[in-house]
């Protein structure tokens, strides 16, 4: 084996059609872009989802519903992962830095600490907000809700 008998492996490449390369080839011409129009000119790119002039799908579509720009996204964290949390990791109070930590919150989320589960260890607890049934949980068993 030399150079001069190296090809590349079956499958490997793709036999490409040589555009403008004279009527010969049969895609000389107008190089395979038809003839006069948007299309054919050099430049050319279509919106995404342009329809060919047809009304687009996105804008047929009705549109409903509202988005409120001031909505304030919370992480939920229920009261049996902090007492999972206590319980395993020895732990008594509660804050951002610890819920990071942990990987259950981004640094950037706001947490609200949610009702689900029991809690039996006193935990102090802070967090951008607390449900009620959270709130009273948390006090029930001697610890404290902090909001920040």
């Amino acid at each position: 084996m030399d150079l001069s008998n190296l090809k590349p492996a079956n499958g490997s490449t793709k036999k490409g059609k040589r555009i403008g390369r004279g009527t010969g080839s049969g895609h000389g011409g107008t190089s395979t872009r038809g003839h006069k129009g948007a299309g054919s000119r050099s430049g050319n790119s279509r919106k995404i989802g342009f329809e060919g002039g047809q009304m687009p799908l996105q804008r047929r579509l009705p549109k409903f519903g509202f988005k409120n720009i001031n909505r304030v996204e919370y992480a939920g964290i229920n009261l049996d992962t902090l007492q999972r949390l206590a319980e395993t990791h020895g732990l008594a109070s509660f804050d951002q830095s610890v819920f990071v930590e942990r990987g259950l919150v981004s640094k950037n989320d706001r947490v609200k600490i949610l009702g689900r589960g029991e809690l039996k260890s006193k935990v102090n607890v802070k967090a951008h907000a607390f449900s009620a049934s959270a709130q009273s949980a948390i006090e029930k068993v001697g610890g404290t809700a902090t909001t920040l």
